[in-house]
């Protein structure tokens, strides 16, 4: 379920020529941990695999993609290469590195594997919200939204084979801090998120449209995991689940208006926006309102260290930081909460925001992704609708991004405020306390 990889064979096929799949394992990258390093290498097996299967050779390539590619790409006679696509800053360089290094006759392209409507397809500059690119998303989505064509057993062997992989080497040759642990309920891998999935179908669908904003009850997907490393293809999921509308119209139309629409407004916003990971990406009016209200009075003031242990006086934010903590997915209700508790018991927009990413991308299976910066959760006018699918964006919460001006008051200016006595009128909140007391 790849349109990268598909496209790749595909050229292989017309050409005649072996296919053969790279994967530069780079030492560290943004706040990741072994949390997350240990559940994409765990994928990358599985791939492994699946690729011996097609008569495909997989290398894992150790270093940055620019000291390693090249070199590979000479070597084996390369006739072409294809990459996939990420709008953050980091993956953008690589790619751009990659290319200046190539020998002048390989072409390369770039294809947008994880979006359904291609990112620079979808719209041609930054949109303002959901409402204005809602239109533009839907016009191709009959184009986009379809079944994927099969992968084959590749014709067209490689002259030499793979060279085995030693993943217990590569574990040791990441530079990562270690102390984040691996998660025991998210299996990584397709086979895993896949079973996800379909359990998501079988048990959860049906309570999706009515209970996802409630942070007791199991009615999200919970696959973030698995589409963030790429296991498990959003498109994927979203033709499976569609072929429930029938039975559970709410929910099937929520689920994939926040897995198509929410989610490309992210990537949109990332890729047309430089300063999507700083309070300079913010629209004027919330620049100007935060600036306002920068020096005044926090009622309390929390050093990194207190937050990310969740010893705030707060029992509701600190259950909703544990949870991220343990389990590396903190619910979405809760996530809006969370960040814009720490504009409020933080110096100034900068230093929260900071704050902000540095937990979402340390702890979160889902972290150092498009959707923890900016992804936008819906008030449809019957109270939240929260995206399971990946977080809600740090900028979304204490910036304002793809929202509206709201009554002004202390600190937050026109940010949208939430407060406790807000989420008890939503749902059981000492119920979700006890869950994750320290």
């Amino acid at each position: 379920d790849n349109w990268a990889f598909l496209y790749a064979q595909r050229l292989a096929l017309k050409q005649e020529l072996p296919l053969h799949v790279c994967f530069c394992l780079v030492p560290k990258f943004l706040d990741a941990t072994i949390r997350h390093y240990g559940f994409m290498l765990k994928g990358l097996q599985e791939v492994a695999e699946e690729c011996a299967e097609l008569n495909i050779p997989f290398h894992l390539l150790l270093g940055y993609a620019k000291d390693v590619l090249p070199t590979f790409v000479v070597e084996h006679g390369v006739g072409g290469l294809v990459t996939d696509f990420c709008p953050l800053h980091l993956p953008r360089q690589w790619v751009e590195d990659v290319r200046e290094r190539l020998p002048e006759d390989v072409p390369f392209a770039q294809v947008d594997a994880h979006n359904i409507v291609p990112c620079w397809v979808a719209s041609p500059k930054q949109e303002y919200s959901a409402r204005t690119i809602r239109g533009k998303i839907d016009a191709q989505l009959p184009e986009f939204l379809t079944e994927f064509p099969p992968i084959i057993r590749h014709p067209y062997p490689p002259s030499c084979p793979a060279e085995p992989i030693a993943w217990e080497a590569c574990y040791s040759s990441l530079q990562v801090d270690r102390t984040v642990k691996e998660v025991e309920w998210a299996t990584p891998g397709t086979a895993a998120g896949l079973a996800v999935l379909q359990s998501f179908i079988a048990e959860r669908l049906k309570s999706f449209g009515s209970h996802r904003n409630d942070p007791n009850k199991a009615a999200l997907s919970n696959l973030s995991p698995w589409f963030h490393f790429g296991q498990v293809s959003t498109q994927r999921a979203i033709l499976e689940v569609q072929k429930h509308r029938g039975k559970y119209k709410e929910s099937v139309d929520a689920f994939v208006e926040e897995a198509v629409v929410r989610r490309e407004l992210a990537e949109n916003f990332c890729y047309y926006n430089e300063n999507y990971n700083s309070v300079q990406g913010a629209y004027n009016w919330a620049q100007t309102t935060l600036k306002l209200h920068a020096k005044d009075k926090r009622p309390f003031l929390y050093e990194l260290q207190e937050l990310e242990q969740g010893t705030t006086h707060d029992p509701l934010w600190n259950a909703a930081q544990l949870q991220m903590v343990q389990e590396g997915k903190m619910h979405g209700f809760l996530r809006m909460y969370w960040a814009k508790k720490i504009l409020e018991w933080t110096r100034s927009p900068e230093e929260a925001l900071q704050f902000a990413i540095y937990l979402n991308d340390r702890y979160e299976l889902d972290g150092r992704d498009p959707n923890g910066y900016v992804g936008k959760l819906q008030d449809g006018g019957v109270g939240w609708r929260v995206f399971d699918g990946q977080g809600c964006g740090c900028l979304w919460s204490i910036c304002g991004i793809h929202d509206q001006g709201w009554a002004e008051r202390a600190i937050f200016g026109k940010i949208r405020y939430m407060n406790y006595a807000g989420c008890k009128r939503k749902f059981d909140v000492g119920q979700f306390e006890r869950r994750y007391a320290p």
